[in-house]
C-alpha cells in the first residue's frame, strides 16, 4: 500500500464520460490497495471561458474578483469526479483549496504557496475515502480567495504530495509523455522514458508546456518521484527523478518558445549599478525576465531583454520610462522572434554539440539574434518564421526521433 497523488488536466475531464473514465482509473488504483489523492484542474476550456466572460463584462477586472470568478471551475470537476467515483462504490469527498488549507501569499492571480496544512486530506485518507481537492487555489492569511497562475494545478498536486510524504505523484495529460520535442511540431518525436528535475525545469522553463516548473523544483527539493503519462492510455509514460551523473555531453530534448518578445533600450549606461536598478524594477512589477544580454559599448550600450508575451507591455512602459531617465534613445519591441534550445547534460559546454547547433540553424536559415548557455541548455532567439523548421532539424542531428519514424519531419503551421 503506498500514498499516491493524482493530477488530471482540463482535457482528460472536459466531457461527463472522460470524467466517468478518470473515475475508472482512480478506482482501479484505488484497488491495488493504495490511498489516493486527486488533484482537479477545470473541465476543458472552463478556465478560459470564465476569463473571457470576466473580459465581456470589464477590460480590466479587479484580481480579486477575477480569482473569485476563476476557482468556480475546479469547483464544478471536483464534485463531479467524487460523484462519478461513487456511483462506482467508493466512497469520496471533494475539497477545495482553501477548505484543505492550501495557504498562500496575498498575489492574486499569480500567489505561491506558503504552507498546506492538510488536516482534512488525512482524516478523508484515515476514513478510507478517495480525496478529491481543487488545484489552482488557495486562500491567504488574509483570509482571501487566490488562483496559482499558469500551471497551477501541477503546483497544487506536486506540493500536497511532498507535504504529506506520497511515494509518487502521477500528472494526468492529454500527451503520452515527455518528448523529446513537441510531437505536434515533430513528427516521430521520441518519448522519453526518464528525465531528470534539472532537466524537467530546463525543459518547463523553456516552452515545454507538459509541466509547469514550479512544480518540478518542489519535487526536486523533496525528491519525490513524477510520473507524466496520458489519462487515455495505459503506457508509463515519463519518470522525473534524479538524474544521474554523466561525463559526456547528451542532448536530451530540443525545445522552441514563440510565447516571447524582445525589447531593446537603446544607448544607455552600461554600469553594474544601472544595469541592477532595471533588473530589480521589472522583478519587483512582476515581470519574469528569460534572460538578458547587451551590444558592445564600454560607458554605453543596448540593453535587451527577453520576457514572455504576458509581461511584454509592462515591460514596455517600465523600460521605456528607465530608458527617458537615463538618456537613451529610446526602446524598440520585436514580437517577431522565437527561442529555440536544447537541453541535455553537458550540452552548454561542449564544443561539439555548439558547431553542430549552429550548423543546423544556418542550414535551416535561421539568423541567431541572442544566446544564452548554461551546463544544461543552450538558447538561441531567432525569427519566428524558421523555429519549426529550425526545431525539426535539430531533432534529426541531434537524434530524436523515434528509431521507428521516418527521418524527416515537417514543420506545423505557425502557432502564434
Amino acid at each position: 500500500m503506498g500514498l499516491i497523488v493524482q493530477k488530471y488536466g482540463g482535457t482528460s475531464l472536459a466531457s461527463p464520460a472522460k470524467i466517468k473514465s478518470v473515475a475508472k482509473r482512480i478506482v482501479d488504483r484505488r484497488e491495488k490497495g493504495d490511498s489516493v489523492i486527486v488533484v482537479v484542474s477545470a473541465m476543458g476550456r472552463d478556465t478560459d471561458r470564465l476569463y473571457g466572460l470576466a473580459r465581456r463584462i470589464s477590460k480590466s477586472p479587479p484580481t480579486r474578483e477575477l480569482d473569485m470568478l476563476l476557482t468556480a471551475g475546479e469547483r464544478i470537476s471536483m464534485a463531479l469526479l467524487a460523484m462519478a467515483v461513487h456511483d462506482l462504490g467508493y466512497e469520496a469527498i471533494s475539497f477545495t483549496g482553501s477548505q484543505v488549507g492550501i495557504i498562500t501569499d496575498s498575489r492574486h492571480t499569480d500567489a505561491k504557496i506558503l504552507e498546506i496544512k492538510g488536516d482534512r486530506i488525512v482524516e478523508g485518507l484515515r476514513q478510507d475515502k478517495v480525496v478529491i481537492v481543487a488545484g489552482f487555489q488557495g486562500v491567504s492569511k488574509e483570509k482571501e480567495v487566490t488562483t496559482l497562475g499558469r500551471g497551477g494545478s501541477d503546483t497544487t498536486a506536486v506540493a500536497i504530495a511532498a507535504s504529506l510524504g506520497a511515494d509518487l505523484c502521477e500528472i494526468f495529460t492529454d500527451v503520452e509523455g515527455v518528448f523529446a520535442a513537441d510531437p505536434a511540431v515533430v513528427a516521430g518525436a521520441k518519448l522519453l522514458e526518464e528525465v531528470s528535475y534539472d532537466e524537467m525545469i530546463e525543459l518547463a522553463s523553456l516552452g515545454a508546456s507538459v509541466l509547469h516548473p514550479r512544480a518540478v523544483e518542489i519535487a526536486a527539493k523533496t525528491n519525490l518521484k513524477l510520473v507524466v503519462s496520458s489519462s487515455r492510455a495505459k503506457n508509463l509514460g515519463t519518470i522525473i527523478r534524479e538524474g544521474k551523473k554523466m561525463e559526456r555531453a547528451l542532448v536530451k530534448a530540443v525545445t522552441s518558445d514563440v510565447h516571447i518578445g524582445l525589447l531593446t533600450m537603446m544607448d544607455v549606461p552600461r554600469s553594474p549599478g544601472s544595469m541592477s536598478q532595471i533588473v530589480t524594477t521589472l522583478t519587483d512589477n512582476g515581470v519574469h525576465l528569460k534572460f538578458f544580454f547587451h551590444g558592445a559599448g564600454r560607458e554605453r550600450c543596448d540593453l535587451s531583454f527577453i520576457v514572455a508575451d504576458e509581461d511584454i507591455k509592462t515591460c514596455d512602459e517600465i523600460l521605456s520610462a528607465i530608458s527617458r531617465r537615463l538618456g537613451g534613445k529610446g526602446l524598440t519591441r520585436r514580437d517577431d522572434v522565437a527561442s529555440v534550445s536544447i537541453v541535455g547534460p553537458g550540452v552548454g559546454s561542449s564544443n561539439d554539440t555548439l558547431t553542430k547547433m549552429f550548423d543546423c540553424l544556418e542550414t535551416e536559415g535561421a539568423h541567431v539574434e541572442a544566446v544564452s548557455t548554461s551546463e544544461l541548455k543552450v538558447t538561441c532567439v531567432i525569427g519566428q518564421d524558421v523555429v519549426d523548421k529550425a526545431v525539426n532539424g535539430m531533432a534529426r542531428v541531434f537524434k530524436l526521433l523515434d528509431k521507428d519514424s521516418q527521418k524527416s519531419s515537417s514543420p506545423s503551421k505557425k502557432r502564434r
